[in-house]
């Protein structure tokens, strides 16, 4: 799932309320500690009106190390 055909590893795209929900979606989804993950966050969350959360998601992209 994470390596195509020429053994090249591939990102995957995690969303979460915060970066941290986003990192831990992406440990269950891939099966993996976040040590054994390179994560680059793409975006990070955004409050909305009265600090309300999911104004905007934070996003990450993680490869396998």
């Amino acid at each position: 799932m994470y390596l195509n055909e020429k053994n090249e590893a591939q990102e995957s795209e995690f969303e979460g309320h915060t970066t941290e929900e986003a990192i831990k979606k992406a440990e269950k989804s891939m099966g993996l500690d976040r040590e054994c993950m390179d994560i680059k966050v793409v975006c990070e969350e955004k409050m909305g009106l009265f600090g309300m959360r999911g104004a905007k998601l934070a996003k990450i992209k993680v490869t396998r190390k």
